[in-house]
């Protein structure tokens, strides 16, 4: 949830761009942090309860079982769907926008635009990891650039803030 202030933030920090697109990336950007949230809250609340039903002595193998197609049903719409996808897609749509808009202000130099319009698009290919024919073993491409793009945004949003406050 921390990305939606630094969404609201970054776009008052840089005012001088143009104004439509930083109305639209904060928007996107604001949905992006809510979709993730929703994601992840899952694992404070639902997890651990059906950890309890699982581990209880006297739960049946049928119970087991209820419990286990709850939590892949659960994971798959809240976490894959959710979560990964529209939080990924999301946060490249954020990124790519931001990137346009930190081109257009004098706050921090041109590159660290460029660097998040080269940035938000992977992170948009990355949301396609378990989507269509890749559902069920997710696309090895997408799988690949997750790690080290979201590395990278983190570098980017670091090196963003530092400029913003030079």
């Amino acid at each position: 949830m921390l990305l939606a202030p630094a969404v609201v933030l970054l776009s008052g920090a840089i005012s001088d761009a143009d104004a439509t697109l930083l109305d639209v990336a904060t928007t996107v950007g604001v949905l992006a942090a809510l979709v993730q949230f929703i994601g992840l809250v899952r694992w404070p609340f639902l997890v651990p309860y059906l950890a309890r039903a699982a581990a209880e002595s006297d739960a049946s193998p049928a119970r087991r079982e209820a419990v286990d197609v709850v939590f892949q049903s659960f994971n798959r719409y809240l976490g894959v769907a959710v979560g990964e996808h529209l939080g990924y897609g999301l946060t490249g749509a954020w990124t790519a926008l931001a990137g346009a808009a930190l081109t257009q202000t004098s706050a921090v130099p041109v590159w660290i635009g460029v660097i998040g319009l080269v940035i938000g698009p992977l992170l948009m290919v990355c949301s396609l990891e378990f989507v269509g024919g890749h559902e069920s073993t997710g696309w090895k491409l997408a799988e690949r650039l997750t790690a080290p793009t979201y590395i990278a945004w983190s570098l980017w949003l670091a090196a963003t803030g530092v400029a913003l406050l030079a």
